[in-house]
């Protein structure tokens, strides 16, 4: 059974090598070197000091995937809203990890009293990470072309954005 919770220090390690797989072997993200576990800890502090949820799921022997929200733009006027971001271990996917991080993230990000939510994905051929965003709500609101250099190729990314507003 996964879990779905915050994420604590003794979670940093798998975090730092889940990432550091889409890192190096994908375009999933536009980072070209692995962040720390120092990186990490940093970036968990700044997205719970500003009040948003940094989750991991966990099966009960380790961590198998993470998501948090974080700021989308630092102009005041962006203030409510939020950019997610996901990732599963190597493995994981296929199983309804991804689509329970994501209920949950949209859960505590609506608590948090933010109001809108997008998602910038890579568009790396496969439209998973799309059709997932969908089934909880997001619609594509624009693609980016050729924005991001990464393993010789040059990626677009496309652009959805979920209204969390009651």
């Amino acid at each position: 059974m996964i879990r779905y919770r915050e994420t604590k220090e003794a979670d940093l390690g798998a975090v730092t090598a889940i990432f550091a797989h889409y890192v190096t072997t994908g375009v999933a993200t536009f980072e070209t070197v692995p962040p720390t576990v120092d990186d990490w800890r940093r970036k968990v502090a700044d997205v719970t000091a500003r009040g948003l949820p940094f989750l991991v799921a966990d099966d009960g022997t380790e961590v198998v995937g993470f998501a948090y929200a974080s700021p989308w733009r630092p102009k005041p006027a962006y203030a409510h809203t939020v950019e997610d971001t996901i990732y599963l271990a190597p493995g994981q996917t296929g199983r309804g990890i991804g689509a329970g991080l994501l209920g949950e993230l949209l859960a505590r990000c609506a608590d948090a009293k933010m109001r809108q939510v997008i998602a910038v994905i890579a568009d790396t051929g496969s439209d998973a990470s799309a059709a997932l965003h969908r089934r909880f709500g997001f619609a594509q609101v624009g693609r980016l072309a050729g924005v991001g250099h990464k393993h010789g190729r040059w990626i677009d990314t496309v652009l959805m954005q979920r209204d969390l507003a009651p």
